[in-house]
């Protein structure tokens, strides 16, 4: 039996990682990281699996996608979650608690190492969580809480990608570029303000600061005219080992934090970013949602072909193999996976 342990809001100093490399490119002066564009996952035919489960019980969407991906990214490793807490409304307007809860207790069983949860939100990331009931509930969990807000400048690393839509780069939380295993969890939902939709992509927008060293980069990338590639190029200085995606509730229209609601009734895990937001699209689309969803053909959608631009996944949906984890996922994902060929 593992001994509970305190689970301080603290920056995670003597974290392993397996990015320390990168970091090694990073100016001694200002810390400034010049990146390239990761390589396409698709390799000599190889397709991108995105795992789908038709439930409406998050334990078993938890327990289902992972099993049905095939895959233990977590075993001997410290992970790290960046959950969806940018605001404390009520899901999809943030991760709900049984989804961490499922994640974590999965996670210990497989053999993680240690677990940790990261996040930075829009309002003080400290009263988001106390709001969610994020603290007690992972300290029960024996998780190590990481509070952003609370990283001294030096451990927001400055980024610079190449051809990049941003005007001087951007930051990014060291401990997200450091961390050894990122599990990223994200909710299915349309986005009013700009972004289009919110899956995994537009998730790292909270690896970002508001403000840091004078400069403020989400007025930036919400004032600026490239946003959907902007959300993009977030993505590029690090890589997930696992998405897990919460589409049992679903905004269809507003969002990010409220919206008209809709019934998904499924989970999907991928390691691939850009490939487990196209089958969210794809259900926005099945489901009836805004022009700026119905309308566009997927693999056009702003973030989507940037991120495809940049290697940061699958190029096209013929790349793309949906796997139903159950015989009751079968139809669902057949309804998709059509949806999903005709774009």
């Amino acid at each position: 039996m593992r001994e509970p342990e305190r689970a301080p809001i603290t920056f995670l100093h003597d974290a392993l990682c397996t990015r320390r490399d990168f970091l090694k490119y990073a100016g001694a002066a200002g810390g400034t990281v010049v990146v390239g564009s990761y390589p396409l996952p698709i390799k000599g035919g190889n397709m991108s699996r995105v795992a789908l489960v038709n439930t409406t019980d998050r334990n078993e969407g938890v327990k289902g996608s992972l099993k049905a991906l095939g895959i233990n990214p977590v075993k001997g490793k410290d992970v790290l979650i960046k959950p969806n807490f940018n605001t404390a409304d009520t899901p999809p307007g943030s991760t709900h608690n049984d989804t961490l809860a499922a994640l974590v207790g999965e996670f210990w069983a497989m053999g993680a190492k240690s677990i940790s949860l990261g996040e930075r939100s829009y309002p003080l990331t400290r009263e988001v969580m106390e709001a969610k009931g994020i603290l007690p509930l992972m300290q029960k969990l024996q998780v190590k809480v990481l509070d952003f807000d609370s990283l001294p400048d030096k451990d927001w690393v400055l980024v610079k990608p190449k051809r990049s839509h941003w005007r001087n780069g951007f930051r990014v939380a060291r401990p997200i570029l450091e961390a050894e295993c990122l599990v990223s969890t994200c909710c299915l939902k349309t986005h009013q303000y700009g972004g289009v939709f919110t899956m995994s992509l537009k998730l790292h927008v909270g690896v970002v600061p508001t403000t840091r060293h004078g400069y403020s980069y989400m007025q930036e990338l919400h004032g600026s005219l490239d946003q959907r590639k902007l959300i993009a190029e977030i993505n590029e200085p690090f890589k997930p080992a696992l998405i897990v995606m919460d589409g049992i509730d679903v905004f269809v229209d507003g969002g990010p934090a409220t919206g008209k609601r809709g019934k998904g009734d499924l989970f999907l895990a991928s390691t691939d970013r850009v490939a487990i937001d196209a089958v969210g699209v794809a259900v926005l689309k099945f489901l009836g949602s805004n022009a700026a969803i119905m309308r566009p053909l997927i693999f056009e959608q702003e973030q989507i072909a940037r991120a495809a631009e940049l290697g940061l996944g699958v190029p096209s949906a013929d790349a793309i193999e949906l796997v139903p984890a159950d015989d009751n996922s079968f139809s669902l994902r057949n309804r998709v996976t059509e949806i999903l060929k005709k774009g």
